[in-house]
């Protein structure tokens, strides 16, 4: 390592322990203890035996799974299309896909309310089909563009080689093509699900509601409750590290 780049490692070690590891500490120390500062292991427990909160808990692993499975549903084919088209400008085109996410989120659910009031007459009327459309359009970039990177990268030789053999275009997509794409399926899962939990923007500018993780978090703070609020991101945190150990990586 050269003194330039050790120079560069004390900087970005400092980063992390000032606007990370930092954050962190504070955050636990809250979830750790009571009104009293003392150690306690209730606020653990209590999110385990209070009905709102594992309801909560549950609803919002509901709105993530199906967010996550429509736009892996929209995303493959459209990302796989585009990889595999004779189009020159297919990068462009994933590029315009993107651009939504340049408009501020606000201005985004904002406009999506619109039209579902406008095409509905009363957007509570169908409150999780409402929710899971604004999240879909709110997440959908992010499982597109890891999906479209993974199978742009895939070695079709291996897909003529199974042709060859006798495989059928189905099993050769099945037993070739997708085991190929699974690290970029993976990420995508990954960069949409975990968000989807928490994004209670969605639900708190249609419905005002809270029944999102993040929502609970935020009306737990509000009410200057740190300790069962820093308790619920602390298990969040480990639901995220979890999820992150158990996706296949781009070597398994």
């Amino acid at each position: 390592m050269t003194k330039r780049n050790s120079y560069l490692g004390i900087f970005y070690t400092a980063f992390l322990c000032i606007f990370v590891l930092l954050p962190l500490l504070v955050v636990a120390y809250y979830a750790l203890t009571d009104e009293t500062g003392a150690f306690t292991g209730d606020n653990f427990i209590g999110f385990f035996t209070n009905s709102r909160t594992l309801g909560t808990f549950v609803y919002s692993i509901v709105i993530a799974f199906f967010t996550t499975a429509v736009s892996l549903l929209i995303a493959y084919p459209t990302a796989y299309i585009l990889a595999r088209s004779s189009i020159k400008k297919s990068a462009v085109i994933v590029t315009l896909l993107v651009m939504p996410m340049w408009i501020n989120f606000t201005l985004r659910i904002t406009a999506m309310k619109e039209i579902l009031s406008a095409l509905e007459g009363n957007i509570a009327y169908y409150p999780f089909f409402n929710t899971i459309l604004c999240q879909v359009y709110d997440f959908l970039p992010f499982m597109i563009m890891p999906l479209y990177t993974c199978i742009s990268g895939v070695d079709w030789s291996y897909v003529e080689a199974a042709r060859d053999l006798g495989a059928k275009k189905r099993w050769a997509f099945l037993k070739v093509v997708l085991p190929l794409t699974m690290p970029g399926i993976a990420s995508g899962i990954t960069m949409v699900f975990l968000p989807a939990m928490t994004n209670y923007v969605v639900l708190d500018m249609i419905y005002n509601s809270t029944y999102i993780m993040g929502s609970l978090i935020g009306s737990y703070f509000a009410a200057f409750d740190w300790h069962r609020g820093s308790m619920i991101s602390i298990i969040l945190l480990l639901f995220i590290l979890a999820g992150t150990f158990i996706s296949p990586g781009e070597n398994d």
